[in-house]
């Protein structure tokens, strides 16, 4: 079951259907929707965060579901992916087909380290697992710790625009690992999505350029205000 469901999303496109608490598309009704939506479109999987959004989206849609869970935790980022066994096994009772978790040594509110967390949910939950990294070492060690997939999520550097994808870290991955490797994070434009296939993306991951309208909204305006800027100043030449 685990290499068929990673054989069903290779090539593909995945839609991560996630909203937080204060956002205008806060609420499983949305993220089902959004699920459909992408289902009609071509997309061949779905991230989705927490249970009842999973249980949500996998009533909706016949597609595989990454299963992720936000945490709070002691960290400058806040929250921590999916940091418990429990946590994995909940998405799993839901309907996830694959479970994603976070692999950077950072703090988590139970006491496991990443490598017992990746050995202990693929023996107990026997489903595939996908480590969202910051850094090839974190990948590396996972895929030792028998990750199945390896995932950019995590590598967004503050000095690059939030449009633009770390296509040198998964160039990093794929040339360094020997599991599939899925392109994620800022990824907006379809010409980055071609070069993460042509770097040997196993997958790609789109977010907020599909599923945060506010955002796709805000990208316009600002081309619009661009041009609206240049019409004034070749006016005051």
């Amino acid at each position: 079951m685990e290499q068929n469901v990673i054989n069903d999303i290779h090539g593909g496109i995945i839609i991560s259907c996630q909203a937080v608490l204060g956002d205008p598309t806060f609420g499983t009704s949305f993220m089902a929707a959004f699920a459909e939506a992408a289902s009609i479109g071509g997309a061949v999987g779905i991230r989705a965060n927490g249970a009842d959004d999973v249980k949500a989206i996998n009533a909706a849609v016949e597609m595989p579901i990454i299963g992720i869970w936000k945490r709070p935790c002691n960290d400058p980022n806040k929250y921590i992916i999916t940091p418990s066994v429990e946590d994995a096994a909940l998405l799993v009772e839901s309907g996830a087909d694959i479970i994603a978790a976070d692999v950077a040594d950072r703090p988590r509110p139970v006491r496991i380290d990443a490598k017992n967390l990746i050995q202990r949910i693929k023996s107990e939950l026997n489903v595939p697992f996908m480590a969202d990294c910051w850094t090839l070492d974190q990948a590396l060690r996972a895929q030792d710790a028998g990750a199945d997939i390896a995932a950019t999520t995590l590598a967004l550097p503050i000095h690059t625009s939030e449009y633009e994808p770390n296509l040198d870290f998964l160039n990093d991955l794929v040339s360094n690992l020997d599991i599939p490797v899925i392109a994620e994070g800022r990824y907006w434009d379809p010409e980055d999505v071609e070069t993460a296939f042509e770097l040997g993306a196993w997958a790609v991951v789109i977010g907020s350029a599909v599923t945060r309208p506010w955002m796709i909204t805000e990208r316009f305006v600002l081309s619009s205000l661009r041009e609206k800027n240049r019409i004034e100043d070749e006016k005051r030449v």
